[in-house]
């Protein structure tokens, strides 16, 4: 399998990428097979060469002929003696000759029998030393012979064992998970900040370098879009980031909207603290909404809305509207006749000021807005200091006013070309998601939306329609259990080491948001000098990154993990990054664990392509006669054509 390295491959326009999946297609073959060598070598005291081997044998045979041969070489000893004893005697005439003579006959023939028997077993002795070397000799061909096909043999398992290493260390081990981009809408399920972070930044970067837009709606307080922002500058992109309620005079969303969908916004808005309120509560409040524009006219802001509201519900002074130019007598005078007088003047009372109790946080609303310059990358989000209630009525505003927006605009032809990302979706009402998904479906606008807990109105909707689904850490036994029965407590997923320890080692989100509605005069030498490459630009612009960046080549290739199934509990303890991605596909529904963490793309051993397109390449260059690894860059994407037009909310009111 040759290398894939990120740089050599291409992003997809027609993939939504949501992480990367760990897995290795060729096991590790272990240590190489050892290699076999003479017996000798291996036991002790059997070393030298064949002359001292020789010379040993010969020593212990001599040795043991002589233990053996000691009562001969004495009884040989013993006739000599006497047969030189018997030969003095003789001649100093003690004992005479004949005697004598006989004496040493019998006494000479027993030497002359016990010299022989010691030469012949001195021979034989030799002979056992020559015999002993002949079957040596065999023994040692024989374990020549043995031992040159052992080496052949291990030749060959070593070829082989080393073919299946080099497979092994070549191999990729991070594949995309991604889901095309028929899917219309990705539901988020649990998740820390952290994590909702590591894959905002993975989906946003992806799309912004295939050359999409996107908008983030960060109702989180936790700024998830921190490393997003700083990647998208890196590569060249100015974003817009409002902070709100800060920024609230510079943010003109909704000020093309007519005044049936402007009053429609606002009805949603102030629905947002009555969680239980019927459509006829919404219709009502929007009638009287609908009556109070069309007295102020086309132009009219929330302050003026408001301004009417107070004097249809008869609360403070009106002299000081009329003052400061909210209203006009002639105004007033209208509004005081809009719904007559009668039994249901407490009803309208009541609600106008309960609209105008609840929309006064919107009374800043585009007062200070200015023409700004196209970008690529806008972020909404809640200060983590300002009210609670105040947060999530300005997230309802900007929610609802995208969904008019979309409802306006054309369908694009590329799918998910306009991106929204709502992080925090489950603060809004159920039916201003409704709304919202619908409008991202017709307009074919990609929609993204991140849950913190499984609740109710959440649950009606996870999944709804053609929409994929992933399950990040789980917060409480509840929402682990909702989502295991969602997965299927039969699936068998593969965790990465690696993913683990990078999500020990990474700190807390910190500090939040810096608006750059005035800081927007980047000098050209600045972006002259920008550039586009995906995999630099998360190394130096983003945490993951620079944490990734510090580990050892070892680390980042390969790392070991393990298996689990699809549990409560261990959806309760899964690592910061992990995602469990589901979606529906023509063989059925996948499901596959991915690591959301940027950083992964930067590594050598992976890849933009998905496992199965990598597995049925291999199989195909298996087919062709190819080496089978399913190794090669991913395909080039297809010709994309020219952008549709892009969604702007900035645009006068005509």
């Amino acid at each position: 399998m040759a290398d894939v390295h990120p740089d050599h491959a291409q992003l997809q326009a027609d993939r939504i990428y949501l992480g990367w999946q760990y897995l290795l297609l060729h096991p590790d073959p272990g240590p190489p097979p050892k290699r076999p060598s003479p017996a000798e070598e291996n036991e002790p005291g059997k070393g030298g060469t064949d002359a001292e081997k020789q010379s040993e044998l010969l020593r212990r045979e001599r040795l043991q002929e002589d233990m053996l041969n000691r009562p001969v070489r004495l009884v040989r000893l013993f006739m000599i003696m006497l047969t030189t004893l018997l030969l003095t005697l003789a001649f100093t005439g003690y004992l005479g000759w004949s005697f004598a003579l006989i004496g040493v006959l019998a006494t000479g023939g027993v030497a002359i029998i016990c010299s022989y028997a010691l030469l012949q077993g001195d021979r034989a002795v030799k002979h056992r030393v020559h015999e002993q070397q002949a079957r040596d000799d065999r023994q040692r061909q024989e374990r020549d012979k043995e031992l040159f096909r052992a080496q052949e043999e291990h030749a060959q398992r070593y070829r082989e064992w080393q073919e299946v290493k080099e497979r092994h260390d070549r191999q990729l081990s991070w594949y995309a998970v991604a889901v095309p981009d028929d899917i219309d809408r990705i539901d988020v399920a649990g998740g820390t900040l952290p994590g909702w972070s590591a894959l905002i930044t993975l989906l946003g970067a992806t799309r912004l370098y295939s050359g999409g837009h996107l908008t983030v709606l960060d109702l989180s307080e936790g700024a998830i879009a921190k490393d997003l922002i700083e990647l998208a500058r890196k590569g060249g992109d100015d974003p817009l980031v409002w902070v709100l309620p800060v920024d609230l005079p510079r943010l003109d969303l909704g000020a093309t909207l007519k005044p049936e969908a402007f009053a429609d916004v606002l009805a949603h808005v102030v629905s947002v603290s009555e969680e239980h309120r019927s459509t006829r509560d919404l219709s009502f409040d929007n009638a009287i909404l609908e009556r109070v524009l069309e007295v102020l006219g086309e132009n009219a802001t929330i302050s003026q809305v408001t301004a009417a509201l107070r004097a249809l519900a008869q609360v403070g002074d009106p002299r000081e509207d009329l003052r400061f130019g909210l209203i006009t007598a002639t105004q007033l005078e209208r509004i005081g006749t809009l719904f007559g007088r009668g039994v249901s003047d407490r009803v309208v009372i009541e609600r106008a000021w309960a609209l105008e109790s609840q929309l006064r946080k919107l009374e800043t609303l585009g007062t200070q807005a200015v023409r700004l310059p196209p970008a690529r990358l806008r972020v909404v989000s809640m200060d983590r200091q300002a009210g609670v209630f105040g947060n999530r009525v300005l997230g309802t505003y900007v929610a609802t006013a995208l969904t008019h927006i979309l409802r306006q605009s054309p369908a694009s032809d590329r799918p998910w070309y306009h991106t929204i990302i709502v992080a925090g979706a489950d603060k809004l009402r159920g039916d201003v998601l409704d709304r919202l998904m619908d409008a991202c479906e017709t307009s074919k606008t990609g929609l993204v939306l991140t849950y913190r807990s499984l609740t109710p109105t959440v649950r009606e909707r996870l999944g709804r329609g053609h929409a994929a689904v992933a399950f990040m850490r789980l917060g409480n036994a509840e929402d682990a259990r909702v989502a295991s029965e969602h997965v299927g407590t039969e699936h068998r997923l593969e965790l990465a080491q690696l993913t683990e320890t990078i999500s020990e080692s990474l700190p807390g989100l910190d500090g939040g948001y810096t608006s750059t509605i005035d800081q927007l005069e980047d000098s050209a030498e600045e972006r002259a000098e920008s550039h586009a490459d995906l995999a630099e630009d998360i190394t130096e612009s983003t945490e993951w990154g620079r944490t990734a960046d510090k580990m050892s080549e070892k680390e980042r290739v390969l790392q070991r993990s393990r298996e689990f199934l699809v549990e409560p509990h261990q959806l309760q303890q899964l690592p910061t990054t992990s995602v469990i991605v589901t979606d529906a596909t023509a063989d059925g529904r996948r499901v596959r664990l991915a690591d959301a963490n940027p950083a992964i793309l930067t590594f050598p051993k992976t890849t933009l392509g998905e496992l199965d397109d990598v597995r049925a390449s291999g199989l195909a260059v298996e087919r062709a006669g190819g080496n089978g690894d399913g190794g090669g860059d991913a395909e080039p994407p297809p010709n994309l054509g020219p952008p549709p037009p892009r969604l702007d909310w900035r645009k006068d009111r005509q």
